[in-house]
């Protein structure tokens, strides 16, 4: 059976990250984007690692370009936008595709384990999120209306 624990995926400063490294932990894996309506929403992502982080819990941020071409920065750029204007310390991760044939293998996994809205496995837009639990599992998605603070009773399930 497949985990998160069975990914790899690139940071932002072009470091492999080995997904087994977040066993143990609950997360939240999100698609991020700089210029779109939702972006405010980075603030709530990092008052919720704020809020659980001691307790074994992380967001992974993950850049995406594919929605209205609203996340053009490189990864400097966009770690720099992320820290001066919403305070971002969780991790970002290299910029990423979460849909079509160069899609992210995680986030292929992801989609796959929980669909969308109608059984839809494709990601509509910025800000779509996953919630893994401790065993690695895809226990639920939120779309992008979904804020992040209407989450953290779903994350205390977990913790």
């Amino acid at each position: 059976m497949t985990t998160i624990a069975d990914f790899q995926v690139t940071t932002n400063r072009g470091e492999t990250l080995d997904l087994a490294e977040k066993k143990g932990k609950v997360l939240l894996v999100v698609n991020t984007a700089s210029k779109c309506g939702f972006t405010p929403q980075y603030d709530g992502l990092e008052k919720l690692f704020q809020q659980y982080k001691d307790r074994d819990f992380e967001v992974l941020g993950f850049p995406c370009n594919q929605f209205g071409a609203q996340e053009p920065g490189n990864a400097d750029e966009i770690a720099e936008f992320c820290k001066v204007n919403f305070g971002v310390t969780f991790p970002l991760m290299q910029k990423i595709d979460v849909n079509g044939p160069d899609a992210s293998p995680l986030f292929d996994w992801m989609k796959e384990e929980k669909k969308g809205l109608m059984g839809s496995k494709s990601i509509k837009w910025n800000f779509t999120k996953f919630l893994i639990d401790r065993d690695g599992k895809v226990v639920k998605r939120y779309g992008p209306q979904d804020a992040p603070a209407a989450i953290a009773r779903d994350i205390e399930k977990l913790l």
